[in-house]
C-alpha cells in the first residue's frame, strides 16, 4: 500500500519543516519583540516605525513576501545572505521572509501582554529611576511573555504550516515533495493524508506542550 513512498526522502522533507520553523520562530520572537518595544516606546519615530511596519507586512499575503525575497533579494539585488549554493539561499531567504511576516503577528502578541502588566508598576519603576529599556528588561516583558503564552503557542502552530509557502521558491521541505509525489504518483487521497498526518505531528504536540506552560506560569491576579 505504501511501496510508492520508496525513494522519496519524506523525513527529510519533514525536517526541512521543522528547520524552517524552528529558525523562523527564534528569529521572529526577537524582531517582534523588539518591534512590540518600539511600539509602546515614548519616543514617537520609534511608535511609528513599529505601527506602520505591523500594519503593512501583516497586511501582505506571505506568498507574496517569500516570493519577493527570491525575485526582488537575491536575483534583483543580488542578496544571498552569505551563502553560494542555490538550495541554501532559497532557505535562508525562505526564513527571512517568515521572520518578518510572522515577527508583525508576534509583536501584537506581546504588546497585549505587555498591556495587562498593571500601569502603577511601570510608574513605580520609573519613580525609582529605571529607564525606558530597563523597566522593559526588568519589569514588564517578564510578565507580559507569562500572559500570553497561549497566544504566542497559536501563532508558532500557524508558522509551522506557513512553511509550506517556501515552496513557492524551491525549498525542498514538505509541500514542495508532496506536489511532486502527487505529480508523479496516482495516489492523492492518501498523499494528501500523509502529509496533513505529518503535519498534525508537528503541530498537535506543540499546541499541547505550550497550553500546559501557559497554565503553568499564568499570572495570577
Amino acid at each position: 500500500m505504501f511501496d510508492f513512498l520508496q525513494g522519496y526522502d519524506l523525513l527529510g522533507a519533514f525536517w526541512v519543516t521543522v528547520q524552517l520553523t524552528v529558525y523562523s520562530a527564534i528569529g521572529s520572537l526577537i524582531w517582534g519583540t523588539l518591534l512590540a518595544a518600539m511600539r509602546v516606546s515614548p519616543v514617537p519615530l520609534m511608535r511609528g516605525f513599529g505601527t506602520v511596519y505591523v500594519n503593512i507586512v501583516r497586511n501582505i499575503p506571505l506568498t507574496v513576501i517569500i516570493v519577493f525575497t527570491s525575485l526582488g533579494l537575491f536575483q534583483t539585488l543580488g542578496v544571498s545572505l552569505g551563502a553560494d549554493r542555490f538550495t541554501t539561499i532559497n532557505f535562508r531567504l525562505a526564513v527571512l521572509g517568515l521572520i518578518a511576516y510572522t515577527s508583525a503577528f508576534v509583536c501584537e502578541a506581546v504588546r497585549s501582554g505587555i498591556n495587562t502588566v498593571p500601569l502603577g508598576q511601570v510608574e513605580a519603576a520609573r519613580a525609582i529611576g529605571l529607564s525606558f529599556p530597563q523597566v522593559l528588561r526588568i519589569i514588564v516583558l517578564p510578565q507580559a511573555f507569562r500572559s500570553v503564552v497561549g497566544p504566542l503557542a497559536n501563532v508558532l502552530i500557524a508558522l509551522t504550516k506557513n512553511t509550506t509557502v517556501a515552496a513557492a521558491i524551491g525549498v525542498a521541505e514538505a509541500a514542495l515533495l508532496m506536489r511532486e509525489m502527487i505529480e508523479n504518483e496516482a495516489q492523492l487521497i492518501l498523499i494528501s493524508a500523509i502529509f496533513a498526518f505529518g503535519f498534525i505531528c508537528l503541530t498537535l504536540p506543540t499546541g499541547l506542550f505550550l497550553g500546559w506552560v501557559a497554565k503553568k506560569v499564568a499570572v495570577k491576579r
